[in-house]
């Protein structure tokens, strides 16, 4: 469980981090929102590109991606279905919270993971291309499409190329497939920049957090909850159903498929959130739960399946 403990650790450092920034008026109003447009449309960028070219993506199209794929499906379903039930939202505020209860938190908590429990950072590079070329561009979109209130085909054809993390990771795909090998000088700046990522986005989710409380009245507490458990407690055992019963995972494979789907909610649905201006409150009490329910989810799926 150390890397378990690791992926935690650092995330839950930095997060306090941004709040006593917050908490104490270190860096001046308005810098968490400043911190998230330099993330958005530079650092990560940057980050999805050096990331993406060099993954493996002879994995693409193995079983274990497949059922990865069908547990955020049906993820999403149970998320849009309990929806209609239980609370009816605006199409950007349902996107965000089906995001939230499906969009894995691969990079942050998912590498050490994969690395210090699963053995191998293969299990999560397929995710990796996954979120940031297909889910990520879809999300976008559907957004784009309900907060500038009119359908334009041309809009949606176009959009992922408009948004530069999606830019950036189809290019980092394509130095992958091509076999190209950059150069060293060509890739460090990319390497630089994309260092500092990860610590904007978690300084602003954790200046955002200054102030609030989880699950306040009027917030959106039903959706949060409901993104919660389907995150943390029904992925898990969607993921084992389908890898063992349906695609005949077994050992390793069907431990890393579980495992990965316990993942937390990943920060990008906040930082999307917060770019779109949409539902930033149930975006970041649902990544705050599933980050912290989701290592009692990891411990207990080890010590079922490791």
């Amino acid at each position: 469980m150390g890397g378990v403990l690791v992926g935690f650790s650092i995330i839950g450092f930095v997060i306090l981090i941004g709040y006593f920034a917050e908490r104490f008026s270190l860096v001046g109003a308005g810098a968490g929102r400043v911190l998230n447009r330099m993330a958005y449309f530079v650092a990560t960028p940057a980050l999805l590109f050096t990331v993406l070219s060099h993954a493996d993506v002879s994995v693409l199209f193995s079983e274990f991606l497949a059922a990865i794929v069908c547990t955020v499906l049906v993820g999403a379903l149970l998320y849009v279905v309990a929806s209609r039930l239980f609370f009816r939202t605006p199409l950007a505020e349902t996107v965000l919270g089906a995001s939230s209860a499906t969009y894995i938190n691969v990079n942050n908590i998912g590498l050490p993971v994969a690395i210090y429990v699963l053995g191998s950072a293969q299990y999560v590079a397929p995710v990796v291309l996954l979120q940031l070329v297909i889910l990520a561009p879809t999300i976008l979109a559907i957004l784009d499409l309900a907060t500038h209130g009119r359908a334009s085909l041309r809009s949606i054809l176009t959009q992922p190329f408009r948004n530069p993390m999606i830019l950036a990771s189809l290019a980092g795909v394509v130095v992958a497939v091509s076999g190209i090998t950059l150069p060293d000088p060509v890739l460090a700046p990319f390497e630089l920049i994309g260092g500092a990522a990860i610590p904007m986005v978690l300084l602003s989710f954790g200046m955002s957090l200054h102030g609030q409380r989880l699950l306040q009245a009027g917030t959106g507490r039903k959706q949060v909850v409901v993104a919660t458990v389907i995150k943390v407690v029904l992925a898990p055992i969607i993921a084992y159903l389908f890898g063992h019963f349906v695609f005949d995972l077994d050992g390793a494979q069907l431990f890393a498929v579980v495992a990965v789907s316990a993942l937390p909610t990943a920060q990008n649905i906040f930082n999307f959130a917060s770019r779109y201006d949409r539902a930033i409150v149930v975006t970041r009490d649902t990544v705050l739960l599933t980050t912290i329910l989701s290592m009692p989810a990891l411990i207990v799926v080890a010590a079922l399946l490791a």
